[in-house]
């Protein structure tokens, strides 16, 4: 059995003007901490920027597809092997006897659909369709298929996990965990009044064609995520050590997809630490509860010194130093030995390899 490995993820991270993460309202979305208001980007959201770089890390069968449309991808994989098959049918069944039941759609009585997002990848995918093509008398037999269900996930189904509802066994723990963002300091939103000109308006009219507010902030954000080396090393095997690179490579680069034209916050991190534990994961965000406070030097700096000593703290009085370590960015060399990301990468790499990438 693999030693259990935890790889935890901090970044402090400068986003300029901005609405990457708006809530049902549009404002900007928020928390309260140590009794301030903070800046606030979703968990969710930041895994699905993660998702959307997977594409640029990795081949194309190691990334799943999150659908209610899983019996028209079946049949469409049906339909690619044997265009002679009956192949809406065949998926329904196949569908059904792995345990899962989609249903008619409201809108269009053509379309089956599963109640909620389906998780698949394609390697899970084809091998259904083999089980369609391949079984004569289309009489499926319940184990095969949801053994084709739970074998050879994609890297991004093995770190974010599945949730099956119609039936618990199909499901995969998630392997990665991601903390909502928070700025380091408090802030309030602000708004920008805006018009737009109507180009085609006659000469005399001096108005504006549309006018509009949009809301925004800006802060300086602390991010924390933690891999389950161990968790994902069960899943995935030999296929760990690329799986965890692409995870902190992504967790590190991505960026929110909100309001970008407007804003182009297109920005990279002021500080990265990556550790390597054995006993637990630690997030350090009890190093901003008190909120960073400024004057003239901006947050940046302030933020680093406070998660230096907090984390200095932390290991002092409960669990140690971490097993490895690995820092990007000015004032991190007091945690870690700083480097280029790449340089990084390769020693994160190296060290899922030591401690457990392979099940």
């Amino acid at each position: 059995m693999a030693k259990k490995c935890f790889m935890d993820i901090h970044v402090i991270e400068t986003v300029p003007p901005s609405c990457i993460n708006r809530d049902d309202t549009g404002s900007p979305k928020t928390a309260i901490y140590g009794g301030a208001m903070r800046a606030r980007v979703s968990s969710q959201c930041w895994k699905k920027a993660m998702r959307a770089s997977f594409a640029d890390m990795l081949p194309q069968e190691e990334i799943g597809k999150r659908t209610k449309m899983l019996h028209a991808l079946l049949a469409d994989a049906i339909r690619a092997r044997n265009p002679q098959l009956d192949a809406a049918t065949l998926a329904l069944n196949v569908i059904n006897a792995a345990g899962i039941s989609p249903k008619t759609d409201k809108k269009n009585k053509e379309v089956l659909k599963t109640d909620a997002l389906f998780f698949i990848s394609q390697s899970q995918l084809d091998a259904l369709a083999d089980i369609a093509v391949e079984t004569e008398g289309g009489k499926f037999d319940k184990k095969a298929c949801q053994a084709a269900l739970k074998a050879n996930p994609a890297v991004d189904v093995a770190l974010f996990g599945r949730m099956v509802a119609d039936d618990p066994s199909l499901n995969f723990d998630a392997a990665a965990q991601v903390a909502h963002a928070i700025s380091t300091h408090a802030m309030h939103n602000e708004y920008d009044y805006f018009t737009a000109v109507d180009d085609c308006a006659p000469e005399d009219n001096a108005g504006a064609g549309h006018l509009g507010t949009v809301e925004y902030n800006s802060s300086t954000l602390y991010r924390y995520a933690t891999v389950d080396v161990s968790e994902l090393a069960s899943n995935l095997g030999n296929r760990t050590p690329e799986a965890v690179r692409a995870f902190i490579r992504a967790f590190i680069l991505s960026m929110p997809t909100g309001k970008k034209n407007t804003f182009a916050n297109n920005v990279l991190p002021n500080a990265v630490y990556v550790t390597v534990r054995h006993d637990q994961p630690i997030s350090l965000v009890g190093a901003f509860e008190s909120p960073v406070k400024t004057r003239d030097s901006g947050y940046v700096e302030n933020s680093i010194s406070a998660l230096v000593k907090h984390a200095h703290a932390v290991y002092s009085e409960y669990l140690g130093e971490p097993d490895a370590a690995f820092a990007i960015g000015h004032g991190m060399d007091a945690l870690a030995e700083t480097m280029p990301l790449n340089t990084l990468l390769d020693k994160v790499e190296e060290c899922t390899r030591t401690y457990g990438g392979q099940a």
